[in-house]
């Protein structure tokens, strides 16, 4: 597995730097406004700090627990904890980001994120389950307090227009995979080949997340929303929310399909190291690949939604989903008891991976065009509840049998079941779709579609 790794690191990075060479080429031209750029630039020095500082915490999560001589079904336990913190901050980050400040969010962000690694240094089990609580509030205050001070300060103070935005969130796509990629190298770096340990990673970050901290208190602005806070309460904020997702099937298809799918990437995000780290590949190179699968399925999305080619997001989120499947399938074989095959589950997990990078940016345009504006923080909320029951109830269920081997293939088979169900919600909503003109690229939108992926994956 060894040499497996770093030779599928090489070539995957070749792939990746060809694929963007040529998604870039097809792109069109950016603004030029250089007031703008250093806008950009302004914002981008503080929020790649944050993501790379998070990604660097991302390859040796699960082994730092096993290092601890913790049991699979403690650290599973530990993994629930997190996904249930995601769901409670992640109900309540718009309106904490509203109601502090979305400068002063930032700033927690790093404050929390900083503990939470600090954590990883204590054998206590109970401890280091805070930290996973105080991890799951600062990926909730990630995916929102920066965006939010970006985009208020992009129309209300600097007067921008507001079709500029997407362009500022693909750059920062492109660059959230390459700094998971590079995460992940730095990581074995530090763990592996400096022999620090799993711990090492989450030490590397801290100094990071207080330059992004102390880069946030001096050169940014506090901006709030109108008001100070936010007008619409929180309760019929989540009524409203709820009604939408009840009464338009498309955005009924839209959530089903985001829940089963997740779901089953975050059992996967869970899983990957129990299967290959008994076979003593480098986690973190292992990582990077990961990362620079997904980027290679983010540029082929580019691409294939370019004047050139313009595919569908659509059709591409149904080759996500047919994808994801078949390489599930391929898993159900690979960690078969007494017949592990650590090289073919690498495979699938790669592929997993290259569905993601496709599944991302496809779901994030439909989200855009289905789900109305005045509601969509509501309803994506609404959308996350399943996808984390469904994650930790996958993951309670895997190890309170204490199956071991067989009860990883038995979760993946469980995950194929997923699969097919989300690949069905995918059809039934082309079927609904097909002739909605509104849901359909012209070749120039296509190239602003492909947001971060969350960085739980």
């Amino acid at each position: 597995m060894l040499l497996i790794a770093y030779v599928s690191f090489l070539l995957l990075l070749a792939v990746c730097l060809g694929l963007e060479f040529s998604a870039c080429r097809a792109k069109p031209g950016p603004a030029t406004n250089p007031a703008f750029r250093q806008f950009q630039l302004h914002f981008y020095r503080v929020y790649f700090l944050a993501l790379w500082a998070d990604w660097l915490q991302g390859p040796y999560l699960y082994k730092l627990y096993h290092h601890y001589n913790f049991l699979e079904s403690q650290i599973a336990i530990i993994y629930v904890c997190g996904f249930a913190s995601s769901v409670l901050f992640g109900l309540v980050a718009g309106w904490l980001v509203d109601r502090i400040g979305r400068r002063q969010a930032c700033i927690l962000f790093c404050a929390t994120y900083i503990v939470c690694c600090l954590t990883k240094l204590s054998r206590d089990y109970f401890m280091l389950i805070l930290g996973r609580v105080l991890g799951g509030l600062s990926t909730s205050l990630l995916a929102t307090a920066f965006e939010a001070w970006y985009v208020h300060q992009h129309v209300e103070t600097h007067d921008f227009p507001k079709e500029w935005i997407p362009e500022t969130f693909s750059q920062a796509a492109s660059w959230n995979h390459g700094l998971a990629v590079a995460a992940g190298f730095v990581a074995t770096f530090f763990a592996e080949w400096l022999s620090l340990g799993p711990v090492a990673p989450f030490l590397v970050a801290v100094p990071f997340l207080m330059l992004c901290g102390g880069l946030t208190l001096r050169d940014w602005e506090e901006n709030w929303h109108p008001g100070g806070v936010a007008q619409t309460k929180f309760t019929r904020s989540c009524v409203e929310g709820l009604q939408c997702l009840l009464a338009d099937s498309r955005v009924l298809l839209l959530g089903g399909i985001q829940a089963l799918f997740e779901s089953v990437i975050y059992i996967f995000v869970f899983l990957w190291t129990p299967v290959l780290d008994p076979h003593g590949p480098p986690l973190g190179i292992i990582f990077s690949c990961f990362m620079a699968s997904c980027m290679i399925g983010a540029s082929l999305y580019r691409v294939a939604t370019s004047k050139k080619y313009l595919l569908q997001p659509i059709h591409l989120l149904s080759l996500a989903v047919l994808l994801a499947f078949f390489a599930l399938f391929m898993l159900t074989f690979s960690t078969s008891p007494g017949q592990e095959a650590p090289s073919e589950s690498f495979l699938a997990f790669l592929v997993i991976e290259l569905a993601c990078g496709l599944y991302f940016p496809s779901m994030g345009f439909l989200r855009d065009r289905i789900i109305p504006k005045k509601q969509r923080a509501a309803v994506l909320a609404w959308f996350r509840l399943p996808l984390h029951l469904l994650a930790c109830m996958g993951m309670l269920a895997l190890y309170g049998s204490g199956d071991g081997i067989s009860g990883t293939r038995h979760m993946f088979v469980a995950c194929a079941g997923l699969m097919l169900a989300a690949l069905l919600a995918v059809v039934s909503l082309f079927s609904v779709i097909r002739h909605d003109t509104e849901l359909r690229l012209d070749g120039q939108e296509g190239m602003q579609q492909n947001g971060p992926v969350p960085s739980g994956l």
